[in-house]
């Protein structure tokens, strides 16, 4: 049982994985509150009267009230619509207008649900805050260090790597330990309204499978050459937004396939390539920026594990400093390094830090 009753404050989304870790905080004895964050939504698909936001819709907030409900804990709401299309949505269109392709679930943790909830939470008098992530936080002599969760199929310590020390001393994380089915068994169990729920896991304020009428909403793209590594015009695209590194469908071209291994900003070109072992498509090396630490920087070069995308296989490689980039040489060549995905370094099972992939 804790003792003196510290008070922490979970965000409750309405789903199954917040609603378990606010029971199981409570169960552990701490003082719990529940926090429901109202983001941004894009007003066209209020216009067409569908669901706004997936992590804050009607029904999402519905949920999590009956969740606290059944708990017995107060549920607040905060408003951070603005701060979430400034951090969020905007910087999402902004990369995609220089050609990245951006991880917005990273920069949400960093900015919105660890950042101004924890500012929100403090101001209730709150000693924690909690989430339903799935990771893990250790603490020793040398302070608090990100691991991987139990269930690696669930494991979101990708997303959270820029979490730092101060941020980390103030996290719970009920679900570090447990498997999403056991999640599932203790929601159904303990009776909670939301045990069945489906998980959402696309990006929560575009509706659609893929971003591309998001982008065509918010950008102005310009239509522009399609151009064989050799140099040939092969045809013609909608506008660099629409296309990331890898990607073989939606070319519009015939023959192939076609593989884009590249683009040319300055003059608005998608580079491509009919063949998939193309040395453009494969790299060894990779190029990191806006480096972020859960801990201290470790003495470098070192032999680390790397994911370039959450749902991808660490690689192993060797992270060292390379004037104003850190670098990554892979033991193996990795397929479609993308600019602007989070590149996450892991020493065992804890998640060291990262950063941005770089052109």
């Amino acid at each position: 049982m804790i003792k003196n009753k510290q008070k922490v404050a979970i965000a409750m989304s309405g789903g199954v994985d917040s609603s378990v870790a606010a029971a199981l905080l409570k169960k552990q004895g701490y003082q719990v509150i529940g926090i429901f964050m109202h983001f941004w939504s894009d007003p066209h698909y209020a216009q067409k009267q569908t669901m706004a936001n997936k992590c804050c819709s009607v029904d999402a907030k519905n949920d999590a009230r009956r969740v606290a409900e059944k708990l017995d804990i107060p549920l607040y709401t905060i408003n951070l619509d603005q701060d979430f299309k400034k951090y969020i949505v905007d910087n999402f269109l902004d990369q995609y207008k220089k050609g990245f392709t951006p991880n917005p679930c990273v920069r949400c943790n960093e900015f919105i649900k660890f950042g101004l909830f924890w500012k929100k939470a403090q101001s209730l008098g709150c000693d924690f805050i909690s989430t339903g992530h799935y990771a893990k936080i250790k603490k020793d002599k040398n302070g608090f260090h990100l691991l991987e969760a139990k269930d690696k199929s669930k494991d979101q310590s990708y997303f959270l790597y820029r979490l730092n020390q101060e941020v980390l001393a103030h996290c719970l994380f009920p679900l570090g330990d447990l498997e999403k089915t056991e999640v599932r068994k203790i929601a159904q169990k303990m009776k909670l309204p939301v045990f069945a729920k489906k998980d959402s896991q696309e990006i929560c304020f575009i509706q659609e499978k893929n971003p591309t009428e998001f982008l065509k909403r918010y950008l102005k793209p310009r239509a522009g050459d399609i151009v064989s590594t050799e140099g040939k015009k092969m045809g013609q695209h909608l506008g660099l937004p629409f296309y990331t590194i890898g990607q073989r469908k939606g070319l519009g071209l015939s023959g192939g396939p076609w593989y884009v291994v590249g683009m040319n900003a300055k003059k608005n070109q998608i580079i491509i390539t009919a063949n998939p072992r193309h040395p453009r498509l494969y790299n060894d090396i990779m190029k990191v920026t806006k480096i972020s630490w859960t801990n201290k920087q470790p003495k470098l070069p070192l032999r680390v594990f790397v994911k370039i995308r959450s749902m991808n296989k660490k690689q192993a490689g060797v992270l060292k400093k390379a004037g104003k980039y850190f670098q990554i040489k892979f033991k193996n060549k990795q397929r479609a390094i993308t600019p602007g995905q989070s590149a996450v370094f892991y020493l065992k099972n804890e998640a060291l830090g990262g950063g941005l992939i770089s052109k």
